[in-house]
This record gives C-alpha cells, sequence and structure tokens, in this order.
C-alpha cells in the first residue's frame, strides 16, 4: 500500500461522515496530567497516570522524563523521548472522562 492508497482512503473516510481524530495541540500540565487539543474541538485535561503500563510507558513513571511529552505535528500525537506514544482516541476518552467527573463535582 502506498501513500497515496493511505491518503485515499483518509478522504474517503472523511467523506462518508467519518473523521480521524488527531491531536493538535498538547500542554504539561504537573504530575501525569496532560492539556490537549483535538481535531474534532474537543479540549482538556487528562490523567495518564493509569496509561503508564508496559516497558514502554515505564521511563515515563518518572515525573521528569513524562514531562518532556510533546506533541508531534507529524504523527499528530503526543509522544516523548523513547518513542511512546497514546492513541488520540484513547487520550480523548480519558479527557471526556475528566470533563464527566468535573461536571458531576460542581
Amino acid at each position: 500500500m502506498t501513500i497515496r492508497d493511505i491518503d485515499q482512503q483518509e478522504s474517503d473516510l472523511f467523506d462518508s461522515g467519518h473523521r480521524i481524530l488527531h491531536v493538535i495541540a498538547a500542554k504539561y500540565l504537573d504530575e501525569y496530567r496532560v492539556w490537549l487539543q483535538f481535531s474534532d474541538g474537543t479540549s482538556g485535561e487528562a490523567d495518564l497516570s493509569a496509561a503508564l503500563r508496559g516497558p514502554v510507558f515505564e521511563p515515563l513513571k518518572d515525573k521528569a522524563f513524562f514531562s518532556q511529552v510533546r506533541f508531534d505535528p507529524k504523527m499528530d500525537a503526543i509522544v516523548w523521548p523513547n518513542g511512546a506514544d497514546l492513541a488520540p482516541e484513547y487520550l480523548k476518552d480519558l479527557v471526556v472522562q475528566n470533563s464527566a467527573v468535573a461536571a458531576k463535582a460542581q
């Protein structure tokens, strides 16, 4: 499959009403929390402490290393220096859950 084929598949998905979700901005907040903005307009905070399981995420348990999170515009995702990244769909679920919990607390 070529890049052109992939671009066409993405275009077909967009045309059929299914949009591919991307992270478009990110900012480290504190502890294991990041602020995220998505291509569908959703934005908010996510606590990623529960996501730090498995070998690639082990270094992220060090808060100094975790704080090196950055937005990678080529991947449309958040990444860390060791190559770890998380799917935008998972991140959006965390943001939505956090927003729901905050709304209930008010």
